[in-house]
């Protein structure tokens, strides 16, 4: 479809970002998961599982957005369908966040966990709604919402990494690793 063959390179260059952030993500968590920890599962699940969703939704879209549809209208259903997802399971990570007893989110933590996802997944369900009369200001949502997405992602993920350094460092004696005979390693 020529409309969408124009954002071939942005929805390639954003989807690529967003694939290499999910592994990124995994290498990271893989590390932090080798530090001893106390109780904060419920923690990763409001915070840590979406931001693989952000960027697993980036990765997503921009395939989505690319697929050789037949009629436009198709692909605005997809997103549009996959918006309504979204703010679905953004109410899921806001109970989540309201309800998980490791750590006490700050103003920052409810814009870029909940307030920010929301408008992306919203603008995805609302843009898909328009694409029949405003096509050309419809994508730009869906490239804005996607763009978004993946610089939620980038912020959650560097919030999730800085946190966890700071507040548990290897410094710390209760984080430190513990050697065989039981001695923390200095």
């Amino acid at each position: 479809m020529p409309e969408l063959a124009e954002w071939e390179a942005f929805y390639l260059i954003v989807g690529a970002a967003a694939g290499a952030l999910i592994g990124l993500q995994f290498v990271v968590m893989t590390l932090i998961a080798s530090m001893p920890r106390k109780a904060g599962a419920d923690a990763g699940a409001a915070f840590g599982t979406p931001t693989i969703v952000h960027f697993s939704s980036a990765l997503f879209l921009s395939a989505l957005v690319q697929a050789p549809w037949h009629k436009l209208a198709y692909a605005a259903a997809s997103w549009g369908v996959f918006g309504v997802v979204g703010v679905i399971y953004l109410v899921v990570v806001i109970r989540r966040m309201k309800t998980q007893t490791t750590y006490e989110p700050e103003l920052e933590d409810w814009v870029f966990h909940a307030l920010l996802p929301f408008a992306a997944y919203a603008i995805l369900a609302l843009t898909a709604l328009a694409a029949p009369w405003y096509l050309r200001p419809s994508l730009f949502g869906v490239g804005a919402s996607v763009l978004l997405l993946l610089f939620i992602g980038i912020h959650n993920a560097w919030d999730t990494v800085t946190y966890h350094v700071f507040t548990h460092g290897l410094n710390d004696p209760a984080t430190a690793p513990i050697d065989e005979d039981g001695t923390v390693d200095s």
